[in-house]
């Protein structure tokens, strides 16, 4: 799949498993699965993150496959879904950083270029966002707001 603001096509990505059967080795049932996931995320971790740890802990390749649910689906069956999405809330904290970088040097105007690549992705993702209803229809991001917070 092709870069969205770059003429390079990105290959460093993780594959997904081939089949959407349960693996072999599993030896958790669907139950367990998810007291794990509601664990990790009351212990603090990303839904990324929980990903990579069950990945990387506990031989399971892919959620949905064992559990019928999305690791999404169930945070927001058990009311641990965070207000702000992961991936919007990191690019918003990927723009303040480089604003920051921005103020300390103002002679950097590649990066100014960068600065409005990335506030273009977030108001992408707030679109699709309001769409589907997981933030309110009034949230703006506001380059001044995001440094606030």
């Amino acid at each position: 799949m092709g870069r969205l603001h770059t003429h390079r096509h990105g290959k460093s990505h993780t594959i997904r498993p081939s089949t959407l059967r349960a693996p072999s080795w599993n030896t958790l049932s669907p139950k367990e699965i998810e007291e794990l996931v509601v664990k990790y995320s009351k212990d603090g971790l990303s839904p990324s993150q929980i990903g990579l740890k069950l990945r990387d802990q506990h031989s399971i390749p892919l959620i949905k496959s064992i559990t019928k649910k999305s690791l999404g689906k169930i945070l927001e069956e058990n009311n641990l879904q965070a207000e702000m999405p992961e991936d919007l809330d990191n690019i918003v904290k990927k723009a303040v950083g480089l604003q920051k970088h921005l103020k300390a040097n103002k002679g950097d105007n590649r990066n100014v270029r960068s600065l409005e690549l990335i506030e273009a992705k977030v108001h992408r993702l707030s679109v699709y966002y309001k769409r589907i209803n997981r933030i309110p229809e009034n949230w703006k991001y506001k380059s001044v707001v995001a440094q606030l917070e």
